[in-house]
């Protein structure tokens, strides 16, 4: 080989990149110790970006296009390098290949219970996972934040990597959009776009990367929430109260009437119930019927309940009867220490 062979040999005229690996994200060119030369051909084909780094500064961006590396095309690298009148001699530097093409369907998932302030619950723990997918937009910082010097950065060390800056992200924009549990649970879908315009100013301004679809596909939330979820939903299932009891009590006597032990102790309980209710109703009839000899009681008396009588007969609770005195919408009267209400009133109440 001559001697002007083997220094060509040890230039670089064509730097170019194939990526046939489709998991990377980043690529060192590897210039095993050769120079670039004055006039080099760079081809960045499309869904790739060419960062120059020399002296450990990043230098000038190229964008998919065939490039000529002279001086007016490089002016960054020039200043760097202190090339005030133009460059003549090869040159050596850092050349990283980025894929800026869309990589979908990426896990994030919290490895511990996300704490955040309900309006329901009160402080609740969440666990919450999904997919996302991203591409990189700012090619300086995703090197230096993320990829560093790596020559091979590849998808599953990006994972590792930004598992957990993610659910960070994604916890700081939950607990900005004030999403109650009970939607989070309910609304995968509006809150991954709902998310969005929150998580990607921090995740572009932090790694240089842009989230363009954050999906929620799971999120759980404690046992003890979970029940407490379960119970609201059966109050607002059962409505009335005095049929679902009946209810109740005419499924026991169904399932009892094969005699067996279990129907015969249901039968036994709600006959000990109508006892009890025939008792009270006769208490009531003996109290309201006028004693032998006396004078019968004036037509026009004043029917009145106490409110517990008043919740009994609604099937409420006392505390639904106060609520409807104090606002108004039932009248009644306070006497001392007690209040009572007109049965009068108590049925226009009911009759809106």
């Amino acid at each position: 080989m001559s001697i002007l062979g083997f220094i060509k040999g040890e230039l670089l005229e064509i730097i170019e990149w194939t990526d046939d690996s489709r998991d990377t994200l980043s690529f060192r060119y590897p210039d095993d110790d050769k120079e670039i030369k004055n006039g080099a051909q760079l081809i960045v084909r499309e869904s790739q970006q060419v960062q120059f780094v020399a002296a450990g500064q990043y230098a000038d961006l190229f964008n998919p296009g065939k490039h000529t590396l002279k001086t007016e095309n490089i002016p960054i690298l020039s200043t760097i390098l202190g090339w005030k009148y133009g460059f003549n001699s090869p040159f050596k530097c850092d050349v990283y290949f980025l894929n800026t093409r869309l990589f979908t369907g990426n896990k994030w998932g919290t490895s511990n219970p996300v704490m955040m302030r309900d309006a329901d619950f009160g402080v609740v723990r969440l666990r919450a996972f999904g997919t996302y997918d991203f591409r990189i937009v700012d090619a300086p910082k995703f090197l230096r934040e993320v990829a560093g010097t790596d020559q091979n950065f590849r998808l599953d060390e990006f994972a590792d990597t930004m598992r957990s800056r993610i659910v960070s992200v994604f916890t700081d924009a939950l607990a900005t959009a004030k999403v109650p549990a009970l939607d989070v649970a309910s609304r995968y879908g509006e809150l991954g776009d709902a998310l969005l315009p929150i998580i990607n100013p921090a995740m572009t301004s932090k790694y240089g990367i842009e989230i363009t679809s954050f999906l929620l596909e799971n999120v759980s939330v404690p046992p003890e929430v979970e029940k407490a979820i379960d119970a609201r939903s059966s109050m607002g299932a059962v409505g009335n109260l005095n049929d679902y009891v009946k209810f109740q009590m005419g499924t026991s006597m169904a399932n009892g009437s094969d005699g067996g032990a279990a129907g015969g102790a249901a039968q036994m309980a709600i006959g000990f119930g109508m006892a009890q209710e025939m008792m009270r109703s006769m208490q009531n009839n003996t109290a309201a019927a006028p004693a032998a000899g006396a004078a019968a009681a004036p037509s026009d008396a004043l029917d009145v309940l106490t409110p517990e009588q008043a919740a009994a007969k609604l099937g409420v609770s006392v505390e639904d009867v106060m609520a409807a005195i104090a606002s108004g919408d039932l009248k009644a009267r306070k006497i001392g220490n007690a209040t009572r209400i007109a049965k009068a009133a108590l049925e226009e109440f009911l009759r809106g």
